[in-house]
């Protein structure tokens, strides 16, 4: 590591240590001061905990003490703690081979600034700790640490003139950090013309893959180091030139935004996978300007799309994350669309801790979506309103009493229902229906959700079939409390105007009023055990079904995606087609014991008691009467509802504060929150600021040369 060695060992506890000598190394005096912060007693406290060594009754940490508390539990596993000394290295401003307290707090003090890194970098070649590097300092770290195999740096460059002038000036720390902003173009220049010494504007693909290699090591997985070389199939004559190489270089260099734009465009596209154009389009609603050059692209869409065939015009998110992952080993990738490392409860936790609001504003926000979901449920009643009618005149129907046989069919019900009583006859008994709607299906999906929330795995995510199963019962059971004393109003609304109709029964007709008043309380909820024999199966198959559609069908969460509302207008009519069948028949109970039976029609007391009845007076295939219609009915009536609950956010749109306003979570806030989160050491944790202050240093360093500090962060 130049001139500090990583051989130098830190002494052993029972060493004898000579005294401390501040005048013989300079302290660290940066031109920002070193001040007390309220994280001080943390890092103090920290420091006790692995501070080993004992000297004049004071503490001290050793190297391994360092290296042991700073580095990641994952790297110590891998053997890949490297960078750490080489930190400890840097914390030791008076070259003792130990760290004082005081030492340790003012490095962490540092650590935690925004510019750390560079701050960790600069004080790295201040070797007097004046606040200057002299550029003769620059030349011999830089020099010292590079390879003999390595191209030679060159420094008498006009690229090093323009910052050190020709007399070869010190360099400030402002200077510095602007001067390894732009270091790895000038050296990606350099090699270039030391692989091109005849001029020609070209290199062969081995010295291309040498050039990438050197200068972005740490960046660069197996995977894509294998690959470098075919860049060249690219374009004509089998070589490099410098545009290429440059490309190439700011692929990998801008790897981040790359990231955030491939699965932005994943998320948009309706299969999880991302052409060319779908690369396009995201860059262009991310950034102001063109982020990448259509050279750029080539390059991104050639080196993921190895293993895949060449006619091949789209990829999966999995092919991009050969090149995202610098730890990325040679294996096979699936053509299907991959999801995202993150877990559902990981992305959950993640929003949870971004989007936080008032309660005011959660209360707002429930009246805003309670409010659109009852208008959006009366839609979809209303839509499918004549097919219910239809359904429930059909199901009411005695086959076995002479001339009750009104209708042949649902088709023959529909027309005698216009031709009898008129359009408006479709109608009957709407308005109960509408006022059901709202607590209804707020009632049915809270539930749900509630029941989903306390059964799903915290750490995965995942909800067991039993489970969603469990939520749905729950969900139908609870909203029989509103719909049972609206459905007894409803049907009897809807059957009497066939009775008007017919000489059995020339009673008037009656209102909503009238009926809820003659039933009374009690008479309100007659038929509830058939109402919960009808509601409890038909959530418990229409919700997980509903879920599974979502997610078998279209991809849901693959890669970020969300469904528009075609999509989720076909999940919910395709689940709701099974449900209202295979029901129907509890669904036909329900309907007998509700309704207000004529002269000469059989009466039941209860569900058992209907059923006998009706399986030996009109046999089994009556318990299925009404049964397409009920299909007809429910499968749309789910579609037309979520469809425009959809349309009516996005008509009468509502910012509330939160910050969920896009599809797709950003990436990289979802990795650090997981790599955060899943951190174990066998130690306290550093402050966050601090820990990635220190990994960002070593970043920094590795883009100056990664023969400085090896085994680095890898990137990350």
């Amino acid at each position: 590591m130049g001139w500090f060695s990583s051989s130098s060992k830190a002494p052993a506890p029972s060493q004898q240590y000579p005294e401390d000598d501040t005048s013989a190394v300079s302290s660290y005096h940066h031109h920002h001061p070193v001040v007390e912060s309220e994280d001080s007693e943390k890092s103090r406290a920290f420091f006790s905990r692995h501070a080993s060594l004992l000297h004049n009754g004071k503490r001290y940490m050793s190297m391994k003490d360092f290296v042991g508390a700073m580095a990641p539990a994952e790297k110590k596993i891998q053997n890949q703690e490297h960078g750490y000394d080489f930190l400890f290295k840097v914390a030791d401003r008076k070259r003792l081979g130990r760290i004082s307290e005081d030492d340790f707090v003012e490095f962490e003090e540092i650590l935690r600034r925004p510019n750390a890194e560079f701050e960790v970098a600069f004080r790295y070649f201040d070797k007097n700790g004046d606040g200057r590097i002299t550029f003769q300092q620059f030349k011999h770290i830089l020099g010292s640490s590079t390879s003999s195999e390595a191209v030679p740096t060159d420094f008498h460059s006009d690229w090093f003139t323009l910052f050190v002038g020709k007399s070869e000036r010190d360099i400030s720390f402002e200077e510095f950090a602007q001067l390894l902003k732009g270091f790895q173009a000038e050296r990606l220049k350099q090699e270039f013309k030391f692989f091109d010494p005849q001029g020609s504007g070209f290199i062969d693909p081995e010295a291309f893959k040498k050039i990438m290699l050197h200068i972005a090591q740490h960046k660069i997985s197996p995977f894509v180091a294998q690959h470098l070389p075919s860049v060249s199939r690219l374009y004509p004559g089998d070589n490099i030139s410098f545009a290429n190489l440059r490309a190439c270089y700011n692929v990998i260099r801008q790897m981040d935004m790359v990231e955030r734009i491939t699965r932005k465009a994943a998320a948009l596209s309706e299969d999880g996978r991302v052409s060319k154009a779908d690369f396009q389009a995201a860059a262009a609603k991310m950034m102001r300007f063109n982020l990448m050059t259509p050279m750029e692209i080539d390059i991104l869409f050639h080196l993921a799309g190895q293993d895949f065939d060449s006619e091949t015009t789209t990829l999966p998110i999995a092919a991009f994350e050969r090149i995202f992952d610098p730890d990325w080993h040679s294996g096979k990738v699936s053509d299907t669309p991959g999801a995202f490392v993150a877990t559902h409860s990981d992305v959950s936790d993640l929003v949870h801790q971004v989007v936080h609001l008032s309660a005011a504003m959660e209360a707002l926000k429930s009246i805003y979506n309670f409010t659109l979901g009852a208008v959006a449920g009366a839609i979809g009643a209303t839509v499918v309103y004549p097919i219910d009618l239809v359904k429930t005149r059909m199901q009411n129907q005695r086959s076995k009493v002479v001339g009750q046989l009104l209708y042949k069919n649902s088709m023959d019900c529909f027309k005698k229902v216009i031709k009898n009583e008129g359009v408006p006859g479709l109608y009957s008994g709407l308005v109960p229906q509408l006022v059901g709607v709202a607590p209804e299906k707020a009632i049915k999906l809270t539930m749900n959700d509630l029941v989903r929330s306390h059964i799903r795995d915290k750490k995965t995510g995942h909800i067991p079939l039993w489970g969603e199963i469990l939520a749905g019962c729950t969900a139908g059971g609870s909203q029989v409390l509103f719909t049972n004393p609206l459905e007894i109003v409803k049907i009897r609304l809807q059957v009497q105007g066939e009775a008007a109709k017919t000489a059995l029964d020339a009673t008037p007709k009656h209102t909503a009023v009238h009926i809820v008043r003659q039933l009374g309380l009690l008479g309100l909820y007659k038929g509830v055990g058939a109402c919960l024999l009808r509601d409890i199966p038909f959530s418990a198959i229409y919700f997980p079904t509903y879920a599974h559609l979502k997610k078998s069908l279209f991809n849901e969460g693959q890669n970020g995606k969300t469904l528009n509302a075609l999509e989720l207008l076909t999940a919910g009519a395709l689940a709701g087609m099974p449900a209202a069948y295979l029901v129907t028949p509890a669904d036909v109970i329900k309907t007998r014991l509700q309704v207000a039976a004529k002269k000469g029609e059989t009466t039941y007391t209860g569900i058992r008691d209907a059923f006998r009845k009706i399986l030996k007076e009109e046999g089994p295939r009556a318990f299925f009467k009404g049964g397409v219609a009920r299909v007809l009915r429910s499968s749309p009536q789910f579609g037309v509802t979520l469809a425009s609950y959809e349309f009516l956010h996005r008509l009468l749109p509502v910012d509330f504060g939160d910050l969920r306003k896009h599809n797709v979570i950003n990436a990289t806030a979802v990795e650090t929150h997981i790599n955060k989160s899943n951190r174990k050491s066998t130690a306290a944790s550093l402050p966050d600021q601090g820990d990635f202050g220190a990994r960002n240093a070593l970043r920094v360093l590795n883009e100056i040369n990664p023969s400085l500090v090896t085994g680095l962060y890898g990137g990350k």
